[in-house]
């Protein structure tokens, strides 16, 4: 729909409201980061697994157990934790485990940690997705992921690489993408082993997701475009609603990986400084980003509405401006987003409508088209009033993410 030329007053708290969808049923409905139990059809009394995972719904390592859960449709329980790098960790939770790792898992009262372990534990109880773990060829794929990760590392975390180091890290990591795309073309389909996802393909989601995101925002790579078979593995993950439910978004990944793995170092480049511009004003990256299908693209100006009422008092509270004067501002961003109109805001509103377009955190908030629109609608309205930046986001931390506010009614 073309951007209409006129300006509009913001709506009303009320009249905002009126357009606003009710919640999805997060017990039975689609995956979720909100759920804190998913049944699929069976009685509670069923339940045998609680995870623990953490409340962003980021951690890379919560995100590979979620996704299994979900696709074996094991029904579980959810307790949600913070990351140390968001906040500090719960008390009960240190009593459970004091190390405070994530995630967690209660498997008929025995506690498990470490994902891999977890997942073993998950097979040898509800039997395997796919290929089992252990089979030879399913370790020979996992150590293949491994050195992917290893790849990415020192290319994305190395600081002060010369032109040089630089050019042999990129063609390090290109190497070992190859040859995890060698494997998912043995097959015809774009799953790595049979017709459907299974435990091998889980395993590579998490850090291939955050490889794509964080190599274009630092180093200009464009992984999906660079390499079809990803490509093709990433739009097939990308029409499952399982995944869908999971997946982030390149500006989350982009300013949450550097407290995570100790820095991410751009290369300077021409390309990589255009990338992060795009993704910093939440214009996203287009199909290199996500690829969801037509009928997941509608409603999304709707659901971010939604989720932002959900916490519209708690959000102006924590910005900047303060309650009050975020107030019209805010109303007049999602005036924006739901009537696709030019909302001009108060004189000396930029820096407010931008602390939360910085802050949104997906899959947490909102799903990733419904994100990359509120971003949109907040940098938009942001422009009409003047460049003034929000302050840089942290690196060492993300303590402006602290949970906490958020927990009530979340």
């Amino acid at each position: 729909m073309p951007l209409s030329s006129e300006s509009a007053e913001p709506l009303s708290w009320s009249d905002l409201a009126s357009l606003a969808m009710p919640e999805p049923n997060r017990i039975e409905g689609p995956t979720s980061a909100q759920a804190t139990l998913r049944l699929f059809g069976q009685p509670e009394s069923n339940v045998m697994v609680t995870l623990y995972r953490d409340h962003h719904a980021w951690c890379p390592y919560c995100q590979k157990i979620w996704l299994w859960l979900e696709f074996k449709c094991i029904p579980y329980r959810i307790r949600k934790v913070t990351m140390r790098c968001y906040g500090p960790k719960e008390p009960w939770f240190l009593e459970k485990v004091p190390s405070g790792m994530l995630p967690a898992l209660e498997l008929n009262g025995r506690l498990i940690t470490e994902s891999d372990d977890i997942l073993l534990a998950l097979e040898q109880q509800f039997g395997p997705l796919g290929m089992a773990m252990t089979e030879p060829e399913a370790l020979e794929l996992r150590r293949l992921e491994r050195l992917l990760f290893q790849a990415w590392c020192i290319w994305l975390c190395s600081p002060r690489l010369s032109p040089r180091q630089q050019v042999l890290a990129r063609e390090q990591f290109q190497d070992i993408a190859r040859r995890f795309e060698r494997e998912l073309n043995r097959e015809e389909g774009p799953w790595l082993r049979g017709p459907e996802p299974q435990t091998v393909d889980l395993i590579f989601v998490p850090y291939v997701e955050r490889m794509n995101a964080s190599l274009a925002y630092y180093k200009g790579y464009r992984l999906r475009a660079e390499h079809p078979a990803i490509d093709r593995w990433f739009r097939a993950l990308e029409q499952l609603e399982t995944y869908r439910g999971t997946q982030s978004d390149f500006h989350t990944h982009a300013h949450d990986l550097p407290p995570q793995m100790g820095g991410c170092w751009p290369d300077d480049g021409a390309e990589a400084k255009r990338l992060a511009e795009r993704i910093d004003r939440g214009d996203g990256l287009g199909e290199d980003e996500a690829c969801w299908d037509v009928d997941h693209q509608a409603d999304q100006a709707v659901i971010a509405l939604s989720r932002v009422l959900r916490h519209q008092q708690r959000l102006r509270e924590v910005n900047p401006m303060g309650a009050a004067a975020f107030d019209q501002p805010l109303r007049c961003a999602l005036t924006r987003l739901v009537r696709n109109t030019p909302c001009p805001p108060p004189a000396g509103s930029a820096a407010g409508l931008r602390y939360l377009r910085d802050r949104i955190s997906v899959p947490r908030d909102m799903p990733l088209p419904a994100a990359r629109l509120l971003r949109q609608a907040l940098e938009a309205t942001a422009q009409l009033d003047g460049p003034e930046q929000a302050k840089p986001l942290p690196v060492r931390d993300r303590f402006d993410q602290d949970p906490r506010p958020f927990l009530i009614g979340s």
